[in-house]
C-alpha cells in the first residue's frame, strides 16, 4: 500500500456494529409495546411497528483528500393498534391509517383512468381499421 493512502476498512466493522447495536436497543419490546394505560377497568397497551435500516461507506485517498468513512441509520415507529384487556378478555384493535386510504383511492383512480383510456384507444383503432378497409 502507498504511504500516502489511508485505509479505514478496519474501523468500518466496529462502526457498523455500534450502529446496529444502538438501533437494536431502540427497537426493543418496550418500544414496540408502549406502557399500559388503565382506566375504568380497561387496560390498553399501544402497539407499534418498527422498521430500521443503516448503511455505511468509506473512501480511500491521500491524507486529507478523499480519505474517510461514514454512515448513518434510522428507525421509524408506526402505530398499528392496541391491545385491549377487559374482564379477563384480550383483543387486538387495529388503527386505520388515513394516508393508506388516500393512497389506495389515488392508485385505484389512476388504474381506472388508464384502463378506460386503453379501452377507448382499442375501439378507436378498430374503427380506423374498418374505415381503412372500406
Amino acid at each position: 500500500m502507498n504511504e500516502n493512502t489511508t485505509s479505514v476498512g478496519a474501523a468500518e466493522p466496529r462502526f457498523v456494529e455500534r450502529l446496529a447495536e444502538k438501533l437494536g436497543t431502540a427497537a426493543n419490546s418496550a418500544t414496540i409495546y408502549g406502557e399500559p394505560v388503565e382506566r375504568d377497568g380497561v387496560t390498553v397497551i399501544p402497539v407499534a411497528k418498527a422498521a430500521y435500516g443503516f448503511g455505511g461507506g468509506e473512501g480511500n485517498g491521500t491524507e486529507g483528500k478523499g480519505a474517510g468513512s461514514g454512515g448513518g441509520g434510522g428507525m421509524v415507529l408506526t402505530p398499528v393498534g392496541y391491545i385491549e384487556m377487559k374482564d379477563g378478555a384480550t383483543r387486538f384493535r387495529t388503527i386505520r391509517d388515513p394516508q393508506t386510504v388516500v393512497k389506495v383511492v389515488a392508485i385505484g383512480s389512476l388504474a381506472l383512468f388508464l384502463t378506460t383510456k386503453s379501452i377507448v384507444s382499442i375501439f378507436k383503432n378498430k374503427k380506423m381499421v374498418k374505415l381503412l378497409k372500406k
